[in-house]
């Protein structure tokens, strides 16, 4: 039997033990009283390192090489107390060779000079008796990082909002953002063709540009001190929600100096008054940047309520750059052509409708299309339910499911899966080939006898 003295690590990884052999004879000596001289905090009374806590490792480059700085604390602070340190990377084998040891009494170390691979750091605290402390491990990887696993973007008002993710979460890494609005076929022509957004976790991009109805496509790579992954395509829309585009709008126009101006609210001294007021101004903002507007507007109360009218034009600095405006404050806005005698309007705008004779479109978005007649003979609702009266298809139509009534098939139709049928009218034949038996006493050896068909 042995009492373990010493352990001291190795350079290669193994073990040295000192240790004394065990004497029964010791205990009876303590028992009658033996006295021990001399200082025992070396002994296995004494203090234990502290635990080594709130480990990390930070690669860093420079100068194309990597370094990395790893910071640790203990629980308290123990006289005499240093660190021994263990750097390891993973071999193409799965095994682990060691790259480095150090001992230090700080409680940050700097690794210099190393090389791509994914390494394992162990710290733990030892006395001047070489006593050790439970360790501590982080892993780190020196590389070039993985690329995004996928890529979440998140529709807005005239904005679209790009959040890569990871296959495993790494502090280290940051994303690029690269915008188009067209494709790019050709993913190395990227940097050439995309316009660079920025580098961050997410990205919103924003702008009056930015159009609803339209595909809109971002490249992204993940990128750390290392390298670049490769980039990872991905596409999106800015939100279709017509109401909230509305509420958006609103917010965009009462702030504006032309919608402060023609919607703002004067004082009459009297009820049942009117006013009529031309506006002009011209100045610079703080900025030193021109705005200028010009209107016209009516005012008016009736008992007790306030009425305006007006229109209105101006040119604005915004933080988008300029922006010129046509406002105009109705209850009814129409257009008509008085051309021989017309009075009718060829467009209408009244209670939040928009009446329109014929109109022609290069292009329309619409969450919900519903033709005229009650009920409708047509419809399109958000969720891609189509309802239509009578409908003549020329084209192609794909279907997972469905159910069909007094359908003609006019010409070959062809069933790859099982085919079920309660009624069958007609004739159905199945025919095989297969050989009769043969007599072989007959001269002829003619057929004879029977078979069984399948």
């Amino acid at each position: 039997l042995f009492r373990c003295v010493s352990i001291r690590e190795n350079d290669d990884g193994t073990y040295a033990i000192t240790a004394v052999q065990h004497v029964p004879e010791k205990e009876a000596i303590v028992d009658n009283g033996a006295h021990f001289d001399g200082d025992q905090s070396g002994t296995v009374n004494g203090v234990t390192p502290p635990a080594v806590q709130h480990l990390t490792a930070e690669v860093t480059a420079d100068s194309g090489e990597y370094q990395v700085l790893a910071r640790w604390d203990t629980p308290k602070v123990v006289k005499g107390v240093s660190f021994l340190l263990r750097l390891t990377v993973a071999a193409d084998d799965g095994s682990e060779r060691l790259v480095s040891t150090a001992r230090t009494t700080e409680t940050t170390y700097r690794f210099t000079q190393l090389a791509l691979g994914n390494y394992r750091l162990t710290v733990r605290a030892v006395n001047a008796w070489g006593q050790q402390g439970d360790p501590a491990s982080v892993s780190f990887r020196i590389a070039a990082p993985a690329a995004p696993s996928r890529i979440e973007l998140t529709p807005g008002y005239f904005q679209i909002t790009a959040t890569p993710h990871l296959a495993v979460y790494d502090p280290t890494v940051q994303f690029e953002f690269w915008f188009s609005e067209k494709r790019i076929a050709d993913i190395r022509q990227v940097e050439t063709s995309a316009r660079y957004l920025g580098t961050a976790l997410y990205w919103i991009a924003a702008s009056i540009n930015i159009k609803p109805g339209r595909d809109y496509y971002f490249y992204i790579r993940s990128v750390n001190t290392v390298g670049k992954s490769a980039f990872v395509e991905a596409v999106g829309r800015a939100s279709d929600d017509a109401e909230g585009y509305l509420d958006f709008f609103k917010g965009q126009i009462t702030e504006s100096h032309l919608g402060k101006e023609l919607l703002e609210k004067v004082e009459l001294t009297e009820d049942n008054a009117s006013r009529l007021e031309e506006f002009s101004k011209e100045w610079k903002d703080a900025s030193d940047k021109w705005n200028a507007m010009w209107g016209v507007k009516i005012e008016q109360t009736k008992d007790g309520k306030h009425y305006v009218a007006g229109i209105g034009l101006s040119m604005e600095d915004t933080e988008e750059g300029k922006l010129s405006q046509f406002l105009v404050a109705a209850n009814r806005i129409a257009f008509i052509d008085p051309a021989n005698g017309n009075e009718t309007p060829m467009f209408v705008a009244q209670g939040n409708q928009i009446f329109m004779n014929d109109v022609f479109l290069k292009r329309l978005t619409a969450p919900t299309i519903t033709s005229g007649g009650n009920p409708p003979a047509f419809s399109l609702t958000p969720d891609g339910r189509l309802t239509a009266k009578n409908a003549d298809i020329s084209g192609n139509v794909n279907a997972n499911s469905g159910t069909l009534n007094n359908v003609t098939i006019n010409e070959n139709c062809r069933v790859l899966g099982k085919l079920s049928a309660n009624q069958i009218e007609g004739d159905l034949v199945k025919t095989v080939g297969k050989a009769f038996p043969r007599d072989s006493r007959a001269p002829e050896r003619w057929p004879s006898g029977t078979i069984t068909v399948r």
